[in-house]
C-alpha cells in the first residue's frame, strides 16, 4: 500500500531505464499543440488545437509534492505510518525523466488546451428522472460578483479556470470561465452545449458534477466542485510511473466512470491523465466531456477526427467511423502510460506516431506483469470488434479480467475501497498543493472582453443551472432572461 498522507516513499518508482519507445525528433513545428498537422478537433492557431477546451496546462514546474513510489510499501515502517518519533517521512528525491516523458510534459504544457470539464447530453429513458433530481435548466439568479476569485488553477484556449469562494455560503468551488468571442470564432458551441448538458445529466461518484452555471453577455460560467488532489498527470509527471496497485486503482474506477457514460449513449473520446482528477482521500474524477459525442449505441458509428494524438484509437485515424471501442483504446494508453510512464506508440513526431498506432508492434517491459500484458494486448487490439469492451457487453468484458481480480465492484462503486495513495495537502479544501506552480504565480483576475469582440449580443439558451442540492439551489434559481432584439440566439 502507498503512503496515506501523500509523503514520498523510500526508493521511488523511477522510470523504465530509457525510453521503452524510441522518440525521433520532432519535425519543425510538429507535436502536441504544434503545427496543423499535429492538431485534431476544433480550430486554433493555424489549425484546430488537440482537444478544443478551456483546461488546465500541465507544466508543474517545482511545485509541491506528492513524490516518490506510489502504491508500494515503504521500507523500514508499516505503509501509512508516520516515521519514528511522529515526523513525517523525509522527502525523496524526485525520479528524473527520460528525455522522451520530458519531451511529451513539454508537448502537453505548449498544448494550451486538453484537461478540463466539457461534454455531450445523455439521452436515455431516465433522462427525465434525473433532470428532476439534479434540477431543470432554470436561470441561477447569479453573476460573477457572487463569487470571489482565490486562484487561477487552469488555463485553456477558451479562458481559464478559477478556484473561487461563494460569498454567501462560503463553499469552494471550481469556476469555468469562458469567452464567447472565442467559442463562436473556433466554432466550439456545439461542444460546450453538450458540456453542459453532460455535466448537469451525469451522477456518477467519479464524474465531477456541475453546482451552478451562468452567462454574461461576454463569458459563459460553469461552477463546479474543487478537487484538491490534482491532475493525474500531475503525479504521474512527479513520479515517473506508478506501481501495478495504484493504476489497477486507477483503472478500475476510469472504467465504472465510462461504463457510466456508455450506458447514457455518451462516447467520451478524451481519455488521458490531464483529464482525471484525484480528491483529498484519492479517488478519481473524469472530467472535460467537450469532444463528447451522446447518441451513439449499438452499431451507431460517428465520423468525427478528434481528441488528442497519444490516444487516438486507430479507427479514428483512418477515418472509416467508430463507436464507443475507442475509449477502451485509450483506456489501454493510459494504463500503459501508467505502468511504464509513456504512452505505448509514443513519438514527438506525430505523423510517425499515428503510422506506429496503425501498424506498431505493441512491447513491454519485463516487470510488467502477464496479467497486465493480458489486459493491455486486450485493450489495444486494432480490430475494435476484437478489442476488450468492444462489444455488447462493454465494461463486464473487462471487470471479468484476471488483472482487475483483487476489485470488489460493488465496494468500489460505493467508495468503500481505501485508495492506495493520498494526495498531499496542508490547507483543507482551500490548498492548492497540487496546482502547477505557472498557475500559483498569476493573479486570479476575470479580465474583461473588448467590447467589440462581439458585435451582437449572443445567448446561450438554457445555459443558466443551479443544482438543488447546491447551497442556495433551486430556490434561488430564476427565469431565464428574455432575449433582446440584437441577441444571436444559439440553438
Amino acid at each position: 500500500m502507498g503512503n496515506k498522507n501523500g509523503q514520498p516513499l523510500n526508493g521511488g518508482v523511477a522510470p523504465p531505464s530509457g525510453a521503452v519507445h524510441s522518440s525521433a525528433a520532432p519535425a519543425s513545428g510538429q507535436g502536441r499543440g504544434g503545427a496543423p498537422d499535429a492538431a485534431v478537433g476544433g480550430a486554433g492557431t493555424g489549425g484546430a488545437p488537440l482537444a478544443a477546451c478551456a483546461t488546465p496546462l500541465h507544466n508543474n514546474g517545482t511545485g509541491e509534492p506528492p513524490n516518490g513510489n506510489f502504491g508500494s510499501s515503504a521500507s523500514g515502517g508499516q505503509p501509512g505510518q508516520p516515521a519514528a518519533g511522529g515526523a513525517k517521512p523525509a522527502a525523496a528525491a524526485k525520479p528524473a525523466m527520460t528525455p522522451a516523458q520530458q519531451q511529451l510534459a513539454q508537448q502537453k504544457a505548449a498544448e494550451g488546451c486538453g484537461g478540463c470539464l466539457s461534454g455531450g447530453p445523455p439521452v436515455d429513458p431516465t433522462a427525465a428522472r434525473r433532470r428532476g433530481r439534479h434540477g431543470a435548466n432554470m436561470g441561477s439568479g447569479m453573476t460573477p460578483d457572487d463569487f470571489e476569485l482565490l486562484q487561477v488553477v487552469g488555463k485553456g484556449s477558451f479562458g481559464k479556470v478559477f478556484q473561487v469562494r461563494k460569498k454567501d455560503t462560503g463553499k469552494i468551488y471550481a469556476m469555468k470561465v469562458l469567452k464567447k468571442e472565442q467559442l463562436l470564432k473556433r466554432k466550439q458551441v456545439a461542444h460546450t452545449q453538450t458540456e453542459r448538458k453532460v455535466l448537469e445529466e451525469i451522477d456518477h461518484p467519479f464524474i465531477v458534477s456541475l453546482r451552478f452555471a451562468f452567462q454574461t453577455h461576454d463569458k459563459l460560467y460553469m461552477v463546479l466542485d474543487y478537487f484538491n488532489g490534482g491532475e493525474l498527470f500531475f503525479h504521474l509527471k512527479a513520479n515517473g510511473r506508478f506501481s501495478e496497485e495504484l493504476a489497477r486503482f486507477y483503472a478500475a474506477e476510469i472504467v465504472l466512470a465510462i461504463e457510466c457514460l456508455h450506458e447514457n449513449t455518451i462516447v467520451y473520446r478524451d481519455l488521458k491523465p490531464e483529464n482525471v482528477l484525484l480528491d483529498e482521500e484519492g479517488h478519481i474524477r473524469l472530467t472535460d466531456f467537450g469532444l463528447s459525442k451522446d447518441s451513439i449505441s449499438g452499431n451507431t458509428l460517428t465520423h468525427t477526427f478528434c481528441g488528442t494524438p497519444e490516444y487516438l484509437a486507430p479507427e479514428i485515424i483512418h477515418g472509416a467511423g467508430y463507436n464507443k471501442a475507442v475509449d477502451w483504446w485509450s483506456l489501454g494508453t493510459l494504463l500503459y502510460e501508467m505502468l511504464t510512464g509513456l504512452p505505448p506508440f509514443f513519438n514527438t513526431n506525430v505523423h510517425v506516431m499515428y503510422e506506429k498506432i496503425m501498424r506498431a508492434t505493441l512491447a513491454f517491459p519485463a516487470y510488467v506483469s502477464p496479467e497486465a500484458q493480458s489486459l493491455l494486448t486486450g485493450l489495444l487490439q486494432r480490430n475494435p470488434q476484437a478489442r476488450l469492451g468492444g462489444g455488447p457487453r462493454d465494461a463486464l468484458d473487462l471487470k471479468e479480467h484476471p488483472f482487475f481480480a483483487p476489485i470488489d465492484w460493488v465496494k468500489l462503486t460505493r467508495k468503500e475501497v481505501v485508495p492506495p495513495f493520498k494526495p498531499y495537502t496542508k490547507d483543507g479544501v482551500e490548498d492548492i498543493s497540487n496546482v502547477p506552480d505557472e498557475f500559483k504565480k498569476e493573479a486570479p483576475k476575470d479580465t474583461p472582453v473588448n467590447p467589440s469582440a462581439l458585435k451582437a449580443r449572443v445567448n446561450f439558451p438554457d445555459f443558466s443551472y443551479a443544482a438543488p442540492d447546491a447551497a442556495g439551489g433551486i430556490a434561488a434559481a430564476t427565469a431565464e432572461q428574455p432575449h433582446e432584439e440584437n441577441h444571436e440566439i444559439l440553438g
